[in-house]
């Protein structure tokens, strides 16, 4: 709220008396004038400027915490976790399955190629062209195995987004849900936290009730 400061400034008007004019009369002496004493004058004191005083601010409604821990990590385990969300991931990775097996072949045949080259350095009766050519051959299949490892990672996690994704940002919500229901005030995922938290009450941490609620609603 704005303060509205009001300077009222004070006019001092100086009202001369006028003199009235006599009839003539005889003339007296005049005396001299004699110079009236200085008045001694009281030094008046400064007034010492003081500091603006800043405006505390009033404390808002904060209400009683009350804080709950959850495991994500948990959510993934094929045991203990959340079944849609295990049943999402192994969808995407299922139709990759092929992918990777390739992938795994051009590893192979490289490591393999590899060993031959180091094989054919320490015998000295290998040409030198078919040294080259060895390494010629790995060269190349390091490149293929660039190029489909990157396009496949691409179009893997593009997958993961349209597939996963819904069902993690339905699991979000279920924990907006689940601290509402339960009066809690914030939830931290210790997973992200573990290196920083030195200890904790194992009560603080609903993540199978979370994980059971959940599993109970979407089966």
């Amino acid at each position: 709220m704005s303060r509205i400061i009001v300077i009222a400034a004070v006019c001092v008007i100086a009202i001369g008396a006028s003199i009235p004019t006599f009839g003539q009369a005889r003339p007296v002496a005049t005396p001299t004038p004699t110079r009236p004493a200085t008045p001694q004058q009281t030094p008046v004191a400064t007034p010492r400027p003081t500091a603006p005083q800043t405006p505390v601010a009033m404390p808002g409604n904060v209400p009683a915490s009350k804080i709950a821990l959850v495991d994500t990590s948990v959510f993934g385990d094929e045991k203990v976790g959340i079944k849609r969300y295990i049943n999402a991931v192994n969808s995407v990775e299922k139709i990759f399955q092929p992918k990777s097996v390739e992938l795994q072949n051009l590893q192979n045949q490289i490591k393999v190629i590899a060993d031959d080259i180091a094989k054919l350095n320490n015998n000295p009766v290998v040409s030198p062209e078919s040294l080259r050519a060895k390494r010629d051959e790995g060269e190349r299949l390091q490149r293929e195995l660039k190029y489909k490892k990157e396009q496949a990672d691409a179009d893997f996690q593009k997958r993961y987004a349209e597939v996963v994704g819904p069902v993690s940002n339905d699991i979000g919500n279920a924990l907006i849900q689940y601290a509402s229901q339960n009066g809690l005030t914030m939830i931290f995922d210790i997973s992200k936290l573990a290196p920083a938290v030195l200890a904790v009450n194992p009560a603080m941490d609903v993540t199978q009730a979370f994980i059971a609620d959940y599993n109970s609603k979407h089966p």
